[in-house]
């Protein structure tokens, strides 16, 4: 089978899964991983053999497409913030709305000589990439209770060139907060979707993203974001900042704890005109 044929079959079967946008975008992502060959590859040689290799590991993929496996788990690969990062089911797959996040800290960053930065929560390691490759001369730490998302954080800085302390924290243990510093900022994007809500979530979400980032008792919402506040009482310098992702449903309930502990705070909307995203400094 030539390559065009291989390339309709597998998207018409993605569009069993997927809309038509995803399912062309899934196909010459896998496309291009599998074989190298770009969409343009495809039209100018549509009629190149693929080796048994690239057939056999397209079928696969195909099978793992239509088991809702996201593609960035198949591929192992995530953009994001223009970088490529190593991804599997032992981290959360970057989002576009943690990106903002990204870019409010590190406009932060540039105006301060000080630059201690926290990442709770960590995962794959997204947020201090990013934000050490923009702001080199940040120091930065990155926390995760998770010894396996550490080691894909560990591994997505030393592909960047990124030095990142790294270390593996249960946050919600505040004797372990001894452990760590003061920082000027404190940015997280912590879990905070309820239990409840599992079942509403797409398939791909549900099944293969990690449950430990992802999901928070019923009956506490705010649980991190409670020690966040607490923690940067001792541990936020005086003139620092704290940023965070939340959930669009529980952004005022966010800000108004942090407000009741003796916090300013704004909300922020995402790209999408939700918000997501939850600041907050020392009152003087």
């Amino acid at each position: 089978m030539t390559v065009r044929n291989l390339h309709q079959d597998f998207l018409g079967q993605c569009r069993n899964v997927y809309s038509d946008g995803e399912a062309a975008a899934i196909t010459s992502i896998i496309f291009e991983c599998v074989t190298g060959l770009y969409k343009s590859d495809i039209i100018l040689n549509p009629d190149r053999i693929l080796s048994e290799e690239e057939n056999i590991r397209l079928q696969q993929c195909l099978k793992e497409v239509l088991d809702h496996r996201p593609v960035q788990y198949i591929t192992n690969e995530a953009w994001f913030h223009q970088m490529k990062l190593h991804v599997c089911e032992d981290v959360l797959i970057p989002r576009p709305e943690t990106e903002q996040l990204v870019e409010i800290t590190i406009c932060f960053l540039n105006d301060r000589q000080e630059q201690r930065v926290i990442d709770i929560g960590t995962g794959s390691g997204c947020i201090p990439v990013v934000i050490k490759w923009n702001v080199p001369s940040a120091q930065v730490t990155a926390i995760d209770v998770s010894e396996a998302a550490l080691r894909i954080a560990e591994k997505n800085a030393t592909e960047h060139k990124t030095e990142i302390c790294f270390l593996q924290n249960n946050f919600l243990n505040v004797e372990e907060w001894k452990k760590l510093g003061v920082y000027d900022v404190i940015v997280s994007n912590p879990p905070y979707i309820p239990l409840q809500e599992k079942d509403s979530l797409d398939k791909n979400v549900q099944f293969y993203e990690p449950h430990l980032a992802l999901f928070v008792d019923d009956e506490s919402p705010l649980l991190f974001y409670e020690k966040i506040a607490l923690f940067g009482k001792e541990h936020l310098a005086k003139s620092g900042e704290i940023f965070m992702e939340v959930h669009e449903k529980y952004a005022n309930a966010v800000s108004d704890y942090f407000r009741n502990n003796g916090y300013e705070t704004k909300t922020i909307k995402d790209m999408f005109g939700k918000f997501r995203i939850v600041t907050a400094i020392h009152c003087p």
